[in-house]
């Protein structure tokens, strides 16, 4: 784990005619990652697993001058996930919802996968993941689970990182429910690379229903004009529905944010097609938004009624696979099967998944063995499980329970110098905490108080503070749910756009959001292709 200051790396990456100037220039270089420390030795090294809602809050929040901070994540930045649905359809620039964990000062980072920690002698194993594009893109497992998947060819370098503690914020992965083709033809929306290859796909699909239109005076098409691409208009129709599976906040926010885009943007450029353009939110349940009370979720559905968005309840997916004919291999035309009694074939364009979660290989793997515990040699231990959602389950200083307890007769027992937070733990004694960034973002910001503090174990348990839901609804519309209030419409859009600017990471982002915001409101949204 070798570090380098900031005027040893100016030094190796100046050639000899221009050393003089980079010497001059080294002091200008902020000291954000990979600098030695000078204290090294005298603070206790935390590990940080994960880079997201927990990783990243709990990184920020622990005392650089108490602590040496390593964070180990396959991302080397943290996305702002509220505001992923604005970057997918051009509301916002991508970078203005991104933190590089880079930015954070005295940090020490490792890009790479976390396979396997050995509690005994306090290491991480990991694999570096620097040459790997997956790094953008949400990592969806297959329906027997398994382990991180990589590109092909690319195998990277694997190391261990030691740790005085050690803090598991690793996440958890899109849950797919066993549905055949939805990892081969589905788009998420948890990463930045998400956001941008639905942003391509809804734009290259207008422009391939503008680009290949027949003008013909009947719509029945020849062998020519099979041979030469044109579409019809039922393969427009096809093309340009949009069907989002899961009605919480994501897909419902999603849904939202696309009909702004479609028709206050792309409607002026593509004035034709609007009669093409549907869109459909399918959910199992029997509303959508079942965080929200009944009045405001029946608020949201009337209102997508208004805009003519689709929502359909009570109706599951079997399958997703590509169109027939050159539908599917050259326009990317998919087709959905629904488990109901009518079979037919729903056409789509794009399809964007937001069902639900499941839990990180890695937690998996670390309840499923058995270890000594770091302060003995025979004494066998592992972790517990919970059996309804397949996490790890923790007390409530979020230090992760034993299923073994470390002497017989004991009493359950903590692993010491660990800790899990966000979306791989439940706390034992209140299970039913949502697995929201709300959640996982007062845990850490509570566990780097007690830790700063050093307090762990003995101060006050971890108390969740439900702050309120939020979800845009389109239109300038949105609702808002808490305890001491319920709003609906404009003033709950006002209270969307300013509890989402107030809680972005860093001053950058806190000026680029109004300032996009304020930029797409008077000139546009962006709508270039790339």
């Amino acid at each position: 784990m070798a570090s380098h200051s900031g005027s040893l790396a100016a030094k190796r990456v100046c050639s000899a005619g221009t050393r003089i100037l980079c010497r001059r220039n080294a002091r200008l270089v902020r000291p954000y990652s990979i600098t030695t420390n000078s204290n090294k030795g005298k603070k206790e090294r935390v590990v940080i697993l994960g880079s997201g809602w927990a990783g990243y809050a709990f990184a920020n929040a622990l005392d650089p001058a108490k602590y040496e901070r390593i964070v180990v994540s396959p991302r080397s930045y943290f996305v702002f996930t509220p505001l992923l649905a604005s970057t997918a359809v051009g509301t916002l620039e991508f970078r203005a919802v991104l933190e590089p964990v880079r930015r954070l000062p005295g940090i020490n980072f490792y890009q790479g996968w976390a396979d396997d920690i050995d509690f005994a002698r306090k290491t991480v194993r990991a694999e570096a993941n620097t040459a790997d594009d997956l790094a953008s893109k949400t990592i969806v497992l297959p329906a027997g689970g398994g382990s991180y998947p990589k590109a092909p060819g690319i195998k990277g370098e694997t190391f261990d990182v030691e740790y005085d503690k050690l803090v598991i914020a690793c996440g958890s992965y899109s849950q797919t429910f066993g549905v055949e083709g939805v990892r081969e033809h589905a788009h998420f929306l948890r990463d930045i690379g998400d956001a941008r290859r639905i942003r391509l796909r809804v734009l290259s699909l207008f422009e391939q229903c503008a680009h290949r239109n027949r003008d013909h005076t009947t719509n029945t098409p020849d062998a020519d004009d099979r041979a030469a691409g044109c579409l019809t208009d039922e393969d427009r129709r096809s093309l340009l529905h949009f069907a989002i599976v899961g009605g919480g906040p994501t897909g419902i926010e999603f849904a939202a944010e696309l009909h702004d885009l479609i028709y206050e943007d792309l409607a002026r450029i593509y004035p034709d097609l609007l009669q093409f353009v549907s869109i459909t939110v399918y959910d199992i349940a029997p509303k959508v938004l079942p965080m929200f009370d009944q009045a405001l979720a029946k608020y949201a559905t009337d209102h997508f009624t208004r805009l003519g968005i689709k929502v359909r309840t009570k109706t599951s997916l079997s399958r997703i696979d590509l169109a027939p004919r050159d539908l599917g291999a050259e326009h990317g035309g998919l087709r959905l099967t629904l488990k109901d009694a009518d079979s037919t074939p729903v056409p789509a364009g794009l399809v964007v998944w937001s069902t639900g979660l499941m839990a990180n290989p890695l937690i998996n793997r670390l309840a499923s063995k058995s270890f000594p515990l770091p302060s003995t040699d025979t004494s066998k231990a592992s972790l517990t499980l919970d059996p309804k959602t397949n996490l790890l389950l923790t007390d409530e200083h979020l230090r992760p329970l034993l299923a073994t307890p470390p002497f017989p007769s004991s009493p359950p027992a903590t692993l010491p110098d660990v800790f899990i937070i966000g979306d791989c733990a439940t706390i034992s004694s209140n299970p039913s905490l949502p697995k929201t960034a709300q959640v996982a973002s007062q845990q850490a910001i509570y566990l780097a108080k007690q830790l700063n503090a050093r307090t762990i174990g003995t101060g006050k348990p971890f108390r969740f503070r439900n702050w309120g839901t939020l979800t845009y609804l389109g239109g300038w519309k949105a609702i808002h749910q808490s305890s001491a209030d319920e709003l609906k419409g404009w003033v709950a859009w006002v209270v969307w756009r300013g509890a989402y600017l107030t809680r972005s990471m860093s001053w950058r982002n806190k000026i680029m959001v109004p300032f996009f915001w304020v930029m797409s409101w008077v000139f546009g949204r962006g709508i270039s292709r790339f």
